[in-house]
């Protein structure tokens, strides 16, 4: 994966427009809080069933990319599964980076 993507989840991390946790994700994705969710490729399949199919339902765009630990450094924190990003310049350009 490319550093760059890295650097820039780590800004909109810092920028507090990130939010990381399974509970706390689906619940904006419910409310329709998240313009892009991205999740681990390395979550186990029914975790990536479930959010496959909470973003299909409240047509929130999901993207699948790097690792937990990946996922989870680039924002400062531990290993993360599931990332929603609350901006949507920010997951523009996140979705911009990983359809490249």
């Amino acid at each position: 994966m490319n550093q760059n993507f890295y650097q820039f989840l780590g800004l909109a991390a810092r920028a507090r427009k990130v939010v990381s946790g399974e509970d706390t994700v689906i619940r904006g994705i419910k409310s329709k809080r998240f313009y892009l969710v991205l999740i681990s490729s390395d979550a186990s399949e029914n975790t990536k069933k479930q959010f496959e199919d909470k973003c299909r339902y409240y047509e929130v765009p999901l993207r699948q990319t790097g690792t937990r630990q990946d996922l989870g450094t680039s924002i400062g924190k531990h290993e993360r599964v599931v990332l929603g990003i609350t901006d949507e310049g920010f997951s523009d350009k996140i979705i911009l980076m990983l359809d490249e």
